[in-house]
């Protein structure tokens, strides 16, 4: 092998990696896109109304959706909001996580059909500076994603107005 054979070589390697390397950034910069797209909501901003009530407010996600993050128990979460699911859902896969006591369970109806779910009750739930005491909730074994239903038995604890592509919630 020649010494032009052996840096010709040397320089295809280089070639390789800068083209693998941009590749790498390129990923890296457009997952951060998409992620903000999914979920818009993850550094939530809180205000004081002008009455003195805490207002949150959230932006629709490409799909339609409000994602909203929080915490239950002093434990972050995502929050996907639902105003037709009665109470607080949360997959059986983050309950333990959470720290949920477990009270029974009962059958429900949900959009993916009929299941048995266990009863909890949330001690501590917040959304920006909105803060849920004794929340009712439960454990439902049929959902595999990662985001927790913010159903009614939340949401009826604040007001909340959708203007646009943007939802406000507000403390009482």
């Amino acid at each position: 092998m020649t010494e032009q054979d052996a840096t010709n070589k040397i320089g295809k390697g280089f070639v390789w990696l800068a083209w693998i390397l941009a590749l790498a950034l390129l990923v890296y910069i457009f997952q951060g896109v998409l992620d903000k797209q999914y979920n818009p909501n993850t550094n939530l901003a809180s205000s004081i109304n002008g009455r003195g009530k805490t207002e949150v407010h959230l932006q629709q996600n490409r799909q339609g959706h409000y994602l909203a993050q929080g915490t239950i128990n002093d434990h972050s979460v995502t929050f996907l909001l639902d105003t037709g699911a009665t109470q607080v859902s949360i997959p059986q896969h983050l309950a333990q996580t959470l720290s949920l006591p477990r009270y029974g369970s009962y059958r429900v109806q949900t959009a993916n059909g009929s299941v048995n779910v266990i009863e909890t009750r949330i001690e501590q739930l917040t959304i920006g500076n909105i803060l849920l005491n004794d929340v009712a909730a439960h454990i439902n074994p049929g959902m595999k994603s990662n985001e927790i239903l913010l159903g009614m038995s939340a949401l009826k604890r604040v007001e909340f107005s959708q203007k646009g592509k943007q939802l406000t919630l507000k403390t009482y």
